[in-house]
């Protein structure tokens, strides 16, 4: 149960609890309390309190009864913003390194469009703050709904954002999604996709450049979901897969090929980021994907396309995933938080162009 310190008091009794000082303080009760009190959902609650949809009156009658029964207030943004809105979307983007922040900008430009073509905001959340942000801006009636990206493995948001009564899409997968609205791309099929190109190229060995072991620490939970498919696959496909963790600079990549190319014939190549450097040192080696070796990636189609030689890749299509949560969160915002939560992926796609050699 939350603690709200806002609603704390010194009387005693059924619903009280003694702090450190020795006072008693009241513990608020929430939403969620009345919901359970009144035999409906938490959803039901909100739409009593704002009247944003119309409610059966013996519905009405058990959630005010059970809001008289438990002294239940909503907070001063909650009453203030009941029958309208803000038209604010909450983006919650925690840029932990410069890569990282380089390579969502494209998530958060798309959402930006999205919003101003449906007249609404958008307030950025560029902080780590984790479950307190998003407590944080429902408590202050700052936003009608919220995106949150980044999301690893074990998010403590994802927790949080089943008890809230505003929107919360995820951008990402985490380990307990049921009941969550999450929306993200197929990264187990591009694994999938991936592997199959080089092994029908004939490639019986793949190296992969894999993300950096700082971003893997993050615990993104993407990196698992596409390592396991990956491993999967390979088995399948009688091909030895070799990661090769390393920074993401000219320097990184320097050493990749260092430990990965070496007498005989080369493994196919696997790269999980932008080629733009291993492009350049493999020409600087003197070694060109198509001719001498077999490349693919996981890229953008821009990144792709400005190589010396584009490499056969799938994009994580970062704007086609935000459009796909942008619209959810609308539909969610005009038809009701009652919407069944899913899990809703973006299919990803291979785009061949030259860096693969084809048998025969």
């Amino acid at each position: 149960m939350r603690i709200d310190d806002d609603r704390l008091s010194g009387s005693s009794g059924p619903g009280a609890a003694r702090g450190a000082t020795g006072r008693t303080r009241r513990i608020a009760p929430t939403s969620k309390d009345v919901a359970r009190v009144a035999g409906v959902s938490q959803s039901t609650v909100s739409y009593v309190m704002s009247g944003k949809r119309p409610i059966s009156e013996r519905t009405r009658r058990l959630v005010l009864d059970a809001i008289e029964e438990l002294t239940y207030e909503p907070h001063a943004g909650a009453r203030a913003l009941a029958g309208r809105r803000t038209n604010v979307i909450g983006l919650m983007v925690p840029f932990h390194t410069a890569d990282a922040a380089s390579g969502l900008m494209a998530f958060a430009e798309e959402i930006a469009v999205v919003a101003r073509a449906h007249d609404h905001d958008v307030l950025m959340l560029t902080a780590a703050e984790g479950p307190s942000g998003l407590a944080r801006v429902e408590r202050r009636a700052m936003c009608d709904a919220v995106i949150a990206m980044e999301i690893a493995t074990e998010d403590p948001r994802a927790e949080l954002a089943r008890e809230l009564t505003m929107p919360v899409i995820l951008i990402g997968v985490p380990a307990r999604h049921e009941g969550l609205h999450c929306v993200d791309f197929d990264f187990e099929s591009a694994a999938q996709l991936l592997v199959d190109e080089l092994a029908d190229a004939g490639c019986r060995e793949v190296a992969v450049l894999g993300w950096a072991q700082e971003r893997a620490a993050l615990g993104i939970n993407y990196i698992p979901r596409f390592r396991e498919r990956a491993a999967a696959r390979a088995a399948e496909r009688g091909v030895r897969l070799r990661w090769v963790s390393t920074s993401h600079d000219r320097a990184g990549v320097e050493t990749y090929l260092d430990a990965v190319l070496g007498a005989g014939e080369p493994p196919g190549l696997l790269a999980l980021h932008s080629p733009h450097d291993l492009g350049a040192a493999l020409q600087q080696r003197g070694l060109v994907p198509g001719r001498d070796l077999d490349l693919v990636s996981l890229c953008t189609d821009d990144d792709a396309e400005v190589q010396p030689v584009p490499p056969t890749a799938v994009s994580p299509q970062p704007r086609d995933v935000s459009r796909l949560a942008m619209t959810w969160l609308l539909e969610l915002l005009d038809n009701g938080n009652d919407t069944p939560a899913e899990l809703r992926l973006v299919e990803a796609r291979l785009t061949r162009r030259g860096s693969v050699r084809r048998p025969g």
